[in-house]
């Protein structure tokens, strides 16, 4: 059944991609266009709209669909899989060749075939147009030059090659979708994609809308700006579209974008008026071309929006010496999730609309009542919080949450040794991925994890060892480590002695009636009912659009005497249909979820939460870095002490570490600064490491 349901979506994809192929040429123009536009049910229900709809929107909405129904009986089995493979072939399904290619960054051979394969795509469907428009360019308006009509024709095309790249854009961000994790990807992993595609279309459109006004001001036409028509697209929304193109494009380079942050965050809210003025120019044929990515997301982000109604219970949180906060939320222990996740959170005490991603360092089954992330206080907004948690009088904070998202397997069990290198707070998708191994390997003394796990983690200040006090959760473990044969290297590259002791101080939270636990958004099996909410919603949408068009439309236009249905209105009631069918269908799941959830005792488990944390006295602050010489609490404790070392004054030596690895299969994971994550896919993709499997965790955006 698992590869039928492969094959299916794989035929399904083939044959969307070969819907793209064939757009610009004459085979399309000709053949197929004209012969599913010119039967009687697509001019009376759809307006001939149902060709695109058919051929463009109706495979993405399918394979998002059947892939829920996938990922939901083959999510828990994928680790075992996993664990199943031999070497031989774990060897083939892991090894990844990395480049460091300015200035797309660390790249896979796999990314560059299929980023070459995209580009060539773009290049096809541009010759392609412009071979088959140049033939008509003998048309001529009077007083038009020949080079004029050509010159428009180019400005033409390359927007209808921008909406290529925007049949894609949404993809990426769009965090709970499916297509993602059927390809073994995760939207915080692809975000360059989106990075990538954004730059492209808006050079594209930038271009397009250039071409234009320089056109219309060649032939003293430039009053056509204005121009709203009532049978063709406006060129007003196009100008207006690529004016909020060009504020989010300027503002999402990086120098802007990590210096004010709040800029790039808020001038990307512009999206929504990019998306109204941009379908309302292009039109209902070219918005069905791209109406999947866009579908997808408004249906992912109005889950969230109704995830994030609910108020998050804060227990408690740990003050690092560092700067670092760890924050420790109460969740149901049905929600899991994998480690390297991250988690959106909101305080609206400091802003009621800046949402920011930090890595979860619990692990779902060792912590099954708790979530717990990091929040690295750089930046205004994570300086506000910390201030906000040391001076709060009443022990409480106002949070909601996001998430978490994450991938949907733990892949590094799989390798026989495990080298993570971190750079400053990259060390937090470690913490997780080390709780994980603790957790597998006490649990089950028999499962296949890494033999050998080498952390090597790079700190500024020795004040910054304080975050190897989260490896081990806050409440300890149940049971001593097993044989873990983990090995730990701390690096402090500005101090050659260490300093006196620092105090962690740890913080308790009153919780409230309305804050509840951390629950999946929709409750157990959450694949099943997403996927019941996309078909639902597209079928709703298409049933909605179909009757519409022929009770209404269709009329209009066979007895008006000006000929035709305004045009701009086809738009405006795609977007409202699409709108109500998606509003709906996730409220009413939501609805009957939450419902069930309170009925399975959810509502006496926060009860008996709340009259717990009620009694709970603060905690006394103890040192940081007691892993390190301080003091040890535990036997887990002193475990991890046993096998930290720490080296003052100086960086590691990494192509020295990474090329000595004797093992057979060793997996490399990077996270931290740019420098750091590039310096170990260049080690990894020299010549004598052909056993290192190099994978590079950044949250950077």
């Amino acid at each position: 059944m698992r590869n039928l349901m492969m094959a299916i979506l794989l035929v399904a994809f083939v044959g969307w991609l070969l819907n793209w192929v064939l757009l610009p040429t004459k085979v399309y123009r000709d053949s197929w266009r004209p012969s599913l536009s010119s039967t009687n049910f697509n001019s009376a229900y759809f307006e001939g709209q149902g060709t695109n709809l058919l051929l463009f929107s109706f495979p993405v909405m399918f394979m998002a669909g059947l892939g829920c129904v996938y990922l939901h009986f083959h999510t828990n089995k994928l680790e075992k899989k996993e664990k199943a493979f031999s070497s031989s072939s774990s060897k083939r399904f892991t090894t990844r060749r990395p480049r460091v290619i300015s200035p797309l960054g660390i790249v896979t051979g796999v990314e560059l075939a299929f980023l070459t394969m995209f580009v060539a795509l773009l290049v096809w469907s541009l010759a392609n147009y412009l071979h088959r428009s140049f033939g008509h360019s003998h048309k001529l308006k009077h007083g038009i030059k020949p080079w004029q009509v050509k010159f428009r024709i180019v400005a033409l095309m390359l927007g209808y090659v921008g909406n290529i790249c925007w049949a894609f854009l949404f993809f990426p961000v769009a965090r709970g979708s499916s297509l993602l994790p059927l390809i073994g990807l995760n939207s915080e992993s692809s975000i360059k994609y989106h990075i990538w595609l954004g730059h492209i279309s808006n050079t594209l459109f930038t271009l397009h809308g250039i071409g234009y006004i320089v056109y219309w001001a060649m032939t003293n036409k430039l009053s056509e700006m204005l121009e709203w028509s009532r049978t063709w697209v406006s060129n007003v929304a196009g100008e207006i579209a690529l004016v909020m193109a060009l504020a989010m494009w300027a503002t999402s380079f990086a120098p802007i974008r990590r210096r004010m942050f709040e800029v790039f965050y808020y001038a990307h809210h512009l999206y929504v008026l990019f998306i109204f003025f941009y379908v309302l120019h292009v039109g209902v044929d070219f918005m069905c071309t791209v109406l999947p990515g866009i579908f997808l997301f408004l249906i992912d982000r109005y889950l969230r929006f109704l995830q994030s109604q609910r108020k998050a219970r804060l227990v408690s949180a740990r003050l690092l010496p560092c700067g670092s906060v760890e924050l420790n939320f109460s969740k149901c222990q049905g929600l899991q999730y994998s480690p390297t996740s991250i988690m959106f959170i909101n305080v609206p005490t400091i802003s009621k609309l800046q949402w920011h991603p930090f890595t979860v360092i619990s692990n779902s089954n060792l912590e099954p009542d708790e979530l717990s992330l990091v929040v690295k206080c750089l930046g205004s907004w994570s300086q506000k919080l910390s201030q906000q948690i040391s001076t709060s009088a009443d022990h409480r904070l106002e949070v909601s949450v996001e998430g978490p998202y994450g991938p949907v397997s733990s892949h590094f069990l799989r390798h026989e040794a495990l080298v993570l290198i971190s750079g400053g707070s990259g060390i937090t998708p470690f913490i997780s991925i080390i709780r994980e191994i603790i957790f597998q390997s006490s649990s089950n003394p028999n499962s296949q994890i890494p033999s050998q796990i080498l952390l090597i983690c790079a700190f500024k200040n020795s004040a910054d060892l304080a975050m190897l006090d989260l490896l081990l959760p806050a409440g300890g473990t149940p049971h001593p480590i097993p044989d873990l044969n983990l090995q730990i290297e701390a690096y402090i590259t500005r101090e050659i002695e260490p300093p006196a002791a620092a105090r962690i101080r740890t913080k308790r939270f009153n919780p409230t009636r309305s804050d509840l636990p951390i629950a999946s958004n929709l409750g157990p099996n959450p694949w099943l009912w997403l996927g019941a909410i996309v078909v639902s919603s597209f079928s709703i949408f298409v049933v909605l659009l179909a009757v519409l068009t022929r009770l209404y439309i269709y009329p209009i236009d066979r007895n008006a005497r000006d000929g035709s249905f305004h045009y701009s209105f086809f738009v405006l009631f795609d977007v409202f249909l699409a709108c109500t069918s998606v509003l709906t269908v996730s409220s009413a799941v939501f609805i009957l979820r939450k419902k069930q959830r309170g009925s399975g005792g959810e509502g006496g488990r926060v009860k008996s939460l709340e009259m717990e944390m009620e009694v709970v006295s603060p905690s006394p602050p103890r040192p940081a870095g007691s892993f390190v010489g301080g003091e040890v609490e535990s036997v887990p404790a002193r475990q991890v002490a046993e096998a930290t070392k720490v080296h003052y004054g100086r960086r590691p030596d990494l192509e020295g570490i990474l090329l000595g690895c004797q093992a057979s299969e060793v997996g490399v994971m990077a996270c931290g600064p740019r420098s750091l994550r590039h310096e170990v896919a260049r080690i990894c993709s020299s010549g004598p490491a052909q056993n290192l499997h190099f994978e590079s965790i950044s949250f950077n955006w």
